[in-house]
């Protein structure tokens, strides 16, 4: 999911920097999975504990899936 489309999910869809800052403040991020929201554009975009961990995580979950995120 893209932080535009979840904006639009639960409000207004300009409010992309205001998600991507909710996701960015998550303190409970597995519980939360945040890191599952990426940029539009490409790429992984911020997280809280680094865009290392995030493409690691997404990465991981991927192969448990065994299909694209």
């Amino acid at each position: 999911m893209h932080y535009s489309e979840l904006a639009s999910a639960i409000g207004p869809p300009e409010a992309t920097r205001a998600v991507a800052r909710a996701c960015a403040s998550n303190p409970v991020a597995i519980v939360i999975p945040c890191h599952r929201v990426v940029p539009k554009t490409g790429g992984v975009g911020g997280y809280r504990w680094g865009a290392e961990r995030k493409s690691k995580l997404l990465a991981m979950e991927k192969l448990k899936r065994g299909c694209t995120i």
